[in-house]
Formats: C-alpha cells, structure tokens, sequence
C-alpha cells in the first residue's frame, strides 16, 4: 500500500496506520466480526483494529478517546449500557473522534417496537449460548491436542486418553468434545518416552484403552492397506501387538489409570464410560 501523508505545521510526515477502536461491554467478539468481515475488502492490513472490551466505568471510554483522538482514530461501539453508551457518544461528539453505535439505534427500534425495556446486560447473548462455546471450545482444544500435542497443557484437560495406535483414541476424543469435555489423547509407542506431564496428572483423569489383541491387528492391517504401506512388520506381528497391549496395560496399573477395554465396544459406548467415571469422581472430588 502507497504511503500517505500530511503537513504538519509545514513538515510532510508519514501518515500513521488508522485505527478502529472496538468499545465493548463483553468481549467485543461481534464487533469485531463485522470490522473483520468489512476488512476483508481490504487485503492489505491498511487498518489497525483494537478491541477494548469488559468497558464497565465512563473513566475507560474517556481513555478510548484519548487514543482515538490522538490516532485520528474511529470508534465502533457495541456497548449495551444505556449510560455508558450515552457517554461515549456524547464525548465523541465533544472531542470530534468518529464513531459508530452499532447497538443503540437497534436497541432503540426493538425497544419501541415491542414496548419493552433492554436488559443493558453486557455479554448476554455468550452467557446463553455458554454450552455451544464450550463445545467450540472443546473441540478446538482437543484438535490441538491430538496424538500428543502440546503435552504442557494437559493439566488443563478434564480427561487425557492413552493408548497403543488404532485403538480408538482420536475419534473417542473428538466425541467427547462434541459433547463439551476438553480431552487429550497420547500415543504410546514402543521406546518412545512418555512425557513426565502425563504422571504428574490425577490418575482419575487418566483414560488407558485397551483392546483385543487379534482385533487391534486386524484394524492395523486394515490401516495398512488403506494407505498402502508394505506387509508384515512389528506393528502387525500378532506377537507384537500383544506385548504392546500388555506393556501398555501395565503401565495403566502402575499409575493409577482407568482401563477402558474398547474391544467390540463403539465409540458412544467408550464415551459414556469414561464420562461415568469422570462424573463419579468429581462427586468424589466434591464432597
């Protein structure tokens, strides 16, 4: 983008990159799609957007306006208070700062039109839909932490799923998720170390699945020619697999861990136990 520039007091000087400024009661997530969304049609980063969001006191919009006033900045307002709106309206005005009141004029129409009085209650609408962010919520954090990604966060999981390969714990993990629970999942490979956050979790927390050995070795054949890899090797040896499963075992009941057997079980089935376990021992937990 070409630079741009004005005089000031006779000296040319470099325009700065303009500015939005988002003025919101709660997070500021639907102002900031509308700006983001507008944005689109302008591909070069040609503006700036910055969201003060959690505005509570007229004291944090008099210091919006500060900036904007000496950003030359424009001032895009979701705020749902009748008087902090009022402020910042009016103190634009003042200071001359641009602004746009995306909710007043709307809350103003409904208003009359129904003949009823807005709450003015800021984040609202995120604390009724609070179950559909959760599970958004959810299922991002147990993409990013699928197949053993991003260990150091595990403590933040309500439950972390181990277990040898094809035994079920991607598409376990991503069930619980639609259904709002923050999981985990790790691989366990043969000498492959595991890391120390995974002992350091509650036992409780800990989901070890296991399965059939001739089962398992039937899905990995399956795995197998699906992505044509080559024939016989360890990892579909009957032998194998079997001490796989029984070191894995193991290591389940050394630590603590709740073997869930996935062996003919499907996925809901899986799901439903470990979320029997999980809400046994938070009532454990709590009492």
């Amino acid at each position: 983008m070409d630079s741009e520039f004005k005089i000031y007091n006779g000296i040319m000087e470099e325009q700065a990159t303009p500015s939005i400024f988002i003025v919101s009661g709660g997070v500021g997530a639907s102002g900031e799609q509308l700006i983001h969304t507008m944005l689109a049609q302008f591909p070069d980063d040609a503006v700036n957007v910055v969201t003060v969001g959690n505005i509570r006191q007229s004291e944090q919009i008099d210091e919006v306006l500060q900036k904007a006033l000496l950003s030359d900045g424009l001032i895009v307002s979701t705020l749902v208070d009748s008087h902090l709106n009022n402020h910042l309206n009016r103190e634009a005005a003042r200071l001359n700062v641009a602004s746009f009141d995306l909710m007043g004029p709307l809350i103003q129409w409904v208003s009359q039109k129904t003949g009823t009085e807005p709450l003015g209650q800021p984040g609202l609408y995120r604390k009724l839909h609070r179950v559909y962010y959760d599970r958004v919520a959810a299922i991002d954090f147990a993409m990013a932490h699928d197949d053993g990604k991003n260990p150091e966060d595990w403590p933040q999981a309500e439950a972390v799923i181990v277990g040898v390969s094809r035994v079920g714990k991607t598409p376990l993990s991503l069930y619980l998720a639609v259904l709002g629970w923050k999981v985990a999942n790790y691989p366990l490979v043969p000498q492959l170390a595991i890391p120390s956050t995974l002992f350091s979790l509650e036992p409780h927390r800990v989901f070890g699945l296991t399965i059939d050995p001739h089962a398992l070795v039937n899905f990995r054949l399956r795995r197998q020619r699906h992505i044509g890899a080559p024939g016989s090797s360890s990892y579909t040896d009957p032998v194998a697999v079997y001490e796989e499963i029984q070191d894995a075992l193991k290591l389940f009941r050394q630590n603590g861990f709740t073997v869930i057997n996935m062996t003919n079980k499907t996925i809901e089935l899986g799901a439903d136990e470990i979320i029997h376990h999980l809400s046994q021992s938070s009532g454990q937990t709590s009492t």
